[in-house]
C-alpha cells in the first residue's frame, strides 16, 4: 500500500478477524478562522494490492465552523484476462465519532453505486445521512471489494465548504399499522432498492410499481445504509404498508432486515469467521426486526451465505426471476425441513422478494402472500414468522392450501394437523391464475403427487390423500411446463409447508 497527501501521518493496521481494517495517516485543514463561505480542498491517492483488507480508512480532520464535507473519487480499471475479477472500490464516511464496529459513527454508505457525495446538516446525498458536520476526526471508508493483479489506484478529493450549518430535518416515518385492515392474506415485497443504495427509482416510484402489482406491503432494505428511512411517509397510505429495514451486505453474504425500528442501522463489516453475526442479528431483534438471509446461493461475489441458519427468523428461496440459484436454494431449503422434522426442532419458513433495483426488474415478482391478523407491521411479522404464507411469481396467482383428518379437524398453511401416524389425511390445493402449471406436492419423503397442467383458465383442485406416517408435511409446488426434459418448469408459486402428526417432544 502506498499513498500520497498532504498532512499524511503513520498508517497503522487494525486486525478484527477475517476483515481486517487499514488505516492511514490524516487529510489535513487549516482552522475556518476567517473562512465563512470559503472552500478548501485535499486530494488524496493510493494504491491498493491484491489481498488488501477489506477496509481503508482515510482520516480527515475537519476543523470547526464547517457547512458540508464533499468527497468524490476514482479508481482505475484496468483491463483483466477472462476469469479474473477487475477493480470494484465502495465507499462511505464515518463522522468524528468514530469507526468502530456498531457504527456509532455512520454517516452514510453509497458501496460502488456512486462517485461523489456531500453531507451537511440540512440534506446529504442519498445513502447518506444529514446532520451537523461537527470538529474532529471524520473518516472515509473505502471498501476494495475486488482488486485486480495490476493493483486498485485511486484518488479521494474531499472538500469543505465553511459557514453557519443548517438546521436538521426531523424525521418522518411511515405508519406501522394500516386502519381498517383486519384478518387477510396480504401481498408484500421485502426486499427492494431505492436510489437510497444501488436502485434507480425513487420511493415514490416504488410505491406506484408496488400499487401496480398488487402489494399489500414493502419493506425499505437498501445495502448498508438505513438513510431511507425519513423518506418513505410520503409514499405510503391506506392502501400500502412501509416497513424500514436495511439489506446487511457483507462479504459472506447478505441478510434483509425486516421492519426493524425507525432510524435503526445494522453493521455489515465482518466476515463469518469473525463470529459477530450473532451480535447483530440479535440487534436486528431488539428493534423488533426479522432477520432473513437473502439469495444464499447466489454466484455474485460475496453473495453466497455463508453464516449458517441458527439465526434465521426466515429465509428468502425466491429472489427475483426465478432462476437456477434460486431451484439450489429450495432444495436446501426443503433439506432443513426433512432436518427439522426428523430432529423434533423449530423449521425456518420461506420467503420470495424481487430484488428489484431499476428497469426492468419487475416489484413484487416474487412477492409473499402472508396471512395476518391485521395489516400492521407486526401482525405481517408474525406471519412471515409462523410461516402462514405462500410465494407467488405475481398476483395472478391465489392459492388455499389445507388439510384435514376424518373428525373435522383442519391445519393450514405454517399450522400442524395434530392426527395419529396411521390416520387417514385430505390435503387440498386451490389454484387460480396459474395457467397451465402442474402441481407437485412435496413431503420429507420427496415429491408424491403431481397433477396433470391445470387449464388453460389456470384454475383447478388438486386433493390427494396421505397419512402422517407416510407424510411429516406437505408442501405445494405450481411449476410452469417444463421447456425439454424431465427437468421441472420454472416456480410459479409454492407453499410453506403443513406438518402432519403430533409433534415430536
Amino acid at each position: 500500500m502506498c499513498d500520497e497527501h498532504t498532512g499524511i501521518g503513520r498508517r497503522a493496521v487494525f486486525v478484527t478477524g477475517a476483515a481486517a481494517a487499514l488505516t492511514l495517516g490524516s487529510v489535513s485543514f487549516a482552522s475556518a478562522a476567517g473562512r465563512d463561505g470559503g472552500q478548501e480542498t485535499r486530494t488524496v491517492r493510493g494504491t491498493l494490492e491484491p489481498g488488501a483488507p477489506d477496509f481503508v480508512y482515510v482520516p480527515v480532520d475537519v476543523p470547526s465552523g464547517v457547512r458540508e464535507i464533499k468527497v468524490s473519487y476514482t479508481y482505475d480499471r484496468p483491463s483483466v484476462p477472462a476469469g479474473t475479477t477487475g477493480n470494484a472500490l465502495d465507499i462511505g464516511i464515518f463522522d468524528e465519532r468514530g469507526t468502530e464496529l456498531g457504527g456509532r459513527g455512520f454517516r452514510g454508505w453509497s458501496g460502488g453505486a456512486r462517485t461523489e457525495f456531500f453531507v451537511r446538516a440540512d440534506d446529504a446525498t442519498p445513502g447518506y445521512i444529514p446532520g451537523p458536520v461537527r470538529e474532529g476526526t471524520w473518516h472515509i471508508a473505502l471498501g476494495p471489494y475486488t482488486v485486480a493483479p495490476q493493483g486498485l489506484s485511486y484518488e479521494i478529493t474531499v472538500t469543505l465548504t465553511y459557514g453557519e450549518p443548517g438546521e436538521t430535518p426531523e424525521p418522518v416515518y411511515p405508519p406501522e399499522r394500516i386502519k381498517g385492515r383486519g384478518r387477510g392474506w396480504y401481498r408484500g415485497d421485502c426486499h427492494l432498492h431505492s436510489w437510497y443504495s444501488d436502485g434507480r427509482r425513487t420511493p415514490a416510484e416504488i410505491a406506484a410499481l408496488a400499487r401496480a402489482a398488487g402489494l399489500d406491503f414493502i419493506n425499505s432494505s437498501e445495502h448498508n445504509t438505513h438513510s431511507a428511512h425519513a423518506h418513505w411517509a410520503e409514499a405510503a397510505g391506506d392502501d400500502l404498508l412501509v416497513m424500514l429495514g436495511e439489506e446487511v451486505t457483507t462479504r459472506n453474504g447478505h441478510v434483509v432486515a425486516i421492519g426493524t425500528d425507525p432510524g435503526t442501522f445494522v453493521d455489515w463489516r465482518y466476515r463469518a469467521r469473525d463470529n459477530r453475526f450473532g451480535r447483530f442479528a440479535r440487534q436486528i431483534r431488539r428493534a423488533g426486526g426479522l432477520v432473513v438471509p437473502a439469495h444464499p446461493h447466489a454466484t455474485c461475489i460475496g453473495c453466497n451465505w455463508k453464516f449458517g441458519f441458527g439465526e434465521a427468523d426466515a429465509v428468502e428461496v425466491w429472489n427475483g426471476p426465478y432462476t437456477p440459484d434460486d431451484e439450489v436454494a429450495l432444495a436446501d431449503w426443503d433439506s432443513m425441513l426433512v432436518a427439522a422434522v426428523r430432529e423434533g426442532r423449530d423449521w425456518i419458513p420461506a420467503m420470495g422478494s424481487s430484488d428489484a433495483h431499476r428497469d426492468p426488474d419487475a416489484v413484487g415478482r416474487p412477492q409473499t402472500v402472508v396471512l395476518a391478523d391485521e395489516l400492521s407491521r407486526r401482525a405481517v411479522q408474525e406471519g412471515i414468522r409462523a410461516g402462514r404464507s405462500y410465494i407467488a411469481e405475481s398476483r395472478n396467482i391465489t392459492l388455499a392450501f389445507g388439510a384435514s383428518g376424518g373428525r373435522g379437524e383442519h391445519a393450514g398453511i405454517g399450522e400442524r394437523l395434530e392426527a395419529d401416524r396411521d390416520t387417514p389425511v385430505t390435503v387440498r390445493l386451490e389454484v387460480t391464475g396459474a395457467s397451465r402449471c402442474t402441481v407437485r406436492l412435496v413431503t420429507d419423503q420427496g415429491v408424491l403427487h403431481t397433477s396433470a397442467p391445470l387449464p388453460v383458465s389456470g384454475s383447478g383442485v388438486v386433493e390427494w390423500r396421505t397419512t402422517p406416517s407416510y407424510a411429516a408435511y406437505v408442501r405445494a409446488e405450481l411449476r410452469h411446463e417444463a421447456a425439454a426434459g424431465p427437468l421441472p418448469g420454472a416456480l410459479a408459486a409454492f407453499t410453506n409447508p403443513i406438518f402432519l402428526g403430533h409433534r415430536s417432544r
